[in-house]
């Protein structure tokens, strides 16, 4: 369990927000980082302050609160309004420190990276932590799960337009490894074909996508083996070779996997009961979809981080606001 500390100056909350961070003030950025027990770091950014050069960030989230325009701002890897949004946050980041820290240096790492050499950062990272103490300890922690029929994933060409849509309705379009396949296979026959101009993504039922199946987590318990072949097999690939083609629209749950290939989308829309969410980090991992990257792309990483690291379900509205989506429109 981290400790609180203030390396420069003294704390800038109340000791009942102290339990897992250090408080640095914002001319502290520039000193090498020494607290190795701390797993985040809070800046206030109401302090006055100049950033007249990049800040050395600390190698775990650097949470910043107040004034959105403080020169130092852009670098800290989750903006925050009110410290009221601080002990959800750094409760989330105590419960799984190792996977926060590796996704913050991730994003950092991957901002303004080439597409395919970001997916391969991000499928690492992803790999690294599926052999993490946190990870086992989620997988520890399962109760069977029912056993449910395969998923489908339905094709249809209509003109220059090739349609794909999720048909796993009964689980709420979960994708298990036939339909992850099949979406790779759907989305390479897309980025070979230029005859096919439109692509549209669609899932059946009440349920745009609620991610991956989870009981096929932790097959592949060899991380290498399991890096290998989602660089194989793993639609994100194929969808961000024809992403400028592709249109998505969802409906209800948009939840892990399901959001983080349909953020990808050239336009995303979203019908008014949609909602958006990325579980991963509770299980001591992080998305390894591809969301790290499209997500990113599409809302910022400092969004990315907080919808990660917060765990928590965003409306149509809120992701309108934040340009996750194009537009919210009926089914």
């Amino acid at each position: 369990m981290a400790r609180a500390v203030s390396p420069i100056a003294a704390p800038l909350y109340p000791p009942a927000m102290t339990g897992h961070a250090a408080r640095i003030a914002p001319k502290a950025l520039t000193l090498p980082w020494q607290d190795d027990a701390a797993c985040c770091a809070i800046v206030d950014l109401g302090e006055a302050g100049e950033a007249d050069m990049i800040p050395d960030l600390p190698p775990i989230p650097l949470i910043g609160i107040g004034n959105p325009h403080h020169p130092l701002a852009p670098h800290v890897d989750l903006l925050l309004d009110s410290p009221a949004q601080l002990p959800s946050i750094e409760a989330a980041i105590a419960a799984q420190p190792h996977a926060a820290a590796i996704l913050v240096q991730l994003l950092r790492l991957i901002a303004g990276m080439a597409m395919a050499p970001a997916l391969v950062a991000e499928s690492m990272a992803y790999g690294l932590l599926q052999g993490s103490a946190g990870h086992a300890a989620w997988l520890a922690t399962r109760q069977p799960a029912p056993i449910t029929a395969p998923g489908n994933v339905a094709l249809e060409r209509e003109g220059d337009t090739l349609h794909i849509r999720l048909d796993r309705a009964h689980a709420h379009n979960a994708i298990d490894r036939h339909m992850r396949d099949a979406l790779h296979e759907a989305f390479a026959i897309a980025a070979m074909d230029r005859d096919i101009t439109r692509i549209t993504l669609r899932g059946a039922g009440r349920s745009f996508c609620v991610g991956a199946d989870l009981t096929e987590f932790g097959t592949t318990r060899d991380p290498a083996t399991a890096h290998a072949i989602r660089m194989i097999t793993l639609p994100a690939h194929e969808i961000a070779r024809c992403a400028d083609r592709l249109d998505v629209h969802v409906q209800g749950g948009c939840v892990g996997s399901g959001l983080e290939m349909a953020a990808f989308a050239a336009r995303l829309t979203a019908a008014p009961d949609a909602w958006f969410q990325l579980p991963e980090l509770a299980m001591g991992i992080i998305p390894g979809a591809g969301g790290c990257v499209s997500l990113s792309r599409r809302i910022g990483r400092q969004r990315a981080a907080l919808m990660i690291i917060s765990g928590r379900r965003i409306s149509a509205r809120t992701a309108l606001n934040w340009g996750l989506v194009d537009a919210i429109m009926d089914d």
